[in-house]
């Protein structure tokens, strides 16, 4: 019988997704938990397990469109036969563990908001999590309930031509009903994927398939054209502005970061330091065995100093609720990331209980996930305190905002050579800015100096976090 998946509540209160990558086609034979779709939620990108066993019907979205959670995505013919009135204990065993995964929200009354959705460690009020409801494309005959709440509709399941995302023209249609495609241009999706693969923009490319749509050969026309000419050509074909839809990762980020600004009081300190002590230690300690297949640079040190400030000042290490503070007792280090999908802000767990190698080995990996965008849920939340490495921009410092349910956040700046005094003469020196912002409310002027003169001094004489560790 023709079985539908749903878009499953992944966890920390999804209400919508992006369709990145499929992994099938119509046709292919699938089986229980083979990935079959990639997705991004407002904190990362996620692979989907398939809950039936049979052969792909249809791909019922395209990838690049945006869906709610409850909305048909695939159709899976899994080879039973009837109804599924009759069906085996392996039928009733799949049915359950589709109707585990997906909330049926065809025919459920709103529910209470029990969950609060957080983004890379942000906490959100449950009543800031809404959910959208969907535009129809096209008038529709009345129901008998003109004022049912904004679920999705999803009404008997229809067999759908192959998906476009496989190479048909046109927007992919789900269950018959118009969907709702973020597209500006003519392309099919194989080609819109190529053309992201590539770091292409459509909208400045002109098609030359069917329709003026954008073929694969225009992409790759484009890919080959000396990069100089194509800026060029964009401006004088008179585009002025570029719209650029806010979801995902961006949207959520955006959000989090207005409700942190509005809402805690900041206060930002500046030092600068002398580094030059710290950089050679960090060429020492590539030399080591211990370190022989980590990656090893400033930010390891930078990131050892914090830990050892925040043990000897642990209010720096701490959550406001408005009722009481909460002092951590551990730390989860958050490393801000810039992806292409926005910043993201993982963190490693009990960072304050690992050895130096292991620090670098956890910061390394977890680096390489954020990039791919493969960090999971449990990664983006729960951090305690976090270091952005705004130096590696080539500028020597900022103001950074605090990740809501942190109260500091500390800002390292590029490192460069400098005059410095030193013993009463004048060196070249390396010199770095460090800047820390923290919440009024827990963290004072007086300790939050303390914590940033203490992570300075551990990072201008390297010895002093054995001495205070």
């Amino acid at each position: 019988m023709l079985r539908e998946f749903r878009l499953p509540d992944v966890g920390e209160g999804l209400t919508e997704a992006e369709i990145v990558k499929w992994h099938v086609a119509p046709g292919d034979a699938v089986k229980i938990n083979q990935t079959i779709v990639e997705i991004e939620t407002a904190k990362a990108v996620v692979e989907l397990p398939c809950p039936y066993e049979g052969t792909v019907s249809a791909l019922m979205v395209s990838e690049g469109q945006t869906v709610d959670v409850g909305a048909p995505i695939i159709s899976v013919q899994d080879g039973e036969g009837g109804d599924g009135a009759g069906g085996d204990g392996a039928d009733a065993g799949r049915k359950a563990l589709a109707d585990d995964m997906v909330p049926d929200v065809r025919n459920a009354a709103p529910a209470k908001e029990e969950r609060q959705p957080v983004l890379v460690g942000y906490g959100v009020k449950t009543s800031a999590t809404r959910r959208r409801p969907r535009k129809p494309a096209a008038p529709a005959p009345a129901t008998s309930a003109p004022a049912a709440p904004p679920v999705v509709s999803a009404p008997p399941v229809a067999p759908v031509p192959p998906a476009p995302a496989r190479g048909a023209a046109g927007p992919v249609q789900g269950n018959g009903s118009a969907a709702p495609v973020r597209a500006r241009v003519l392309a099919k999706p194989p080609v819109r994927k190529l053309a992201k693969d590539l770091g292409v923009d459509l909208t400045t490319l002109t098609g030359t398939g069917p329709q003026g749509s954008i073929t694969r050969a225009d992409v790759e026309a484009a890919l080959a054209a000396p990069a100089p000419v194509a800026a060029a050509s964009r401006w004088e074909a008179g585009v002025r502005e570029e719209h650029i839809p806010v979801r995902g990762v961006r949207k959520a980020t955006a959000q989090a970061m207005v409700a942190s600004a509005f809402s805690a009081p900041h206060v930002t300190e500046w030092l600068q330091i002398d580094v030059t002590e710290t950089m050679e230690a960090v060429r020492r300690l590539r030399t080591l065995p211990e370190f022989a297949e980590v990656k090893v640079s400033p930010l390891l040190l930078v990131a050892k100093a914090l830990i050892t400030a925040v043990k000897r000042h642990p209010m720096a290490n701490a959550t406001w609720t408005g009722e009481e503070i909460v002092v951590k007792h551990y730390v989860n280090l958050g490393i801000a990331a810039a992806t292409d999908r926005g910043l993201i802000v993982p963190n490693v767990k009990d960072a304050d209980a690992m050895s130096l190698p292991e620090l670098a080995r956890a910061l390394g990996e977890l680096t390489e996930r954020a990039r791919a965008g493969k960090c999971q849920p449990a990664e983006l939340s729960g951090g305690t305190i976090t270091i952005t490495n705004v130096g590696v921009f080539g500028v020597d410092a900022g103001t950074p905002i605090l990740n809501p349910g942190e109260v500091a956040i500390l800002a390292v700046g590029q490192i460069r050579d400098m005059p410095w005094v030193v013993d009463g003469q004048l060196a070249v020196r390396k010199v770095t800015t460090l800047a820390l912002s923290f919440d009024h409310r827990v963290v004072d002027g007086e300790l939050g100096s303390y914590v940033l003169r203490d992570v300075g001094a551990m990072l201008e004489d390297p010895l002093r976090m054995l001495a205070w560790s």
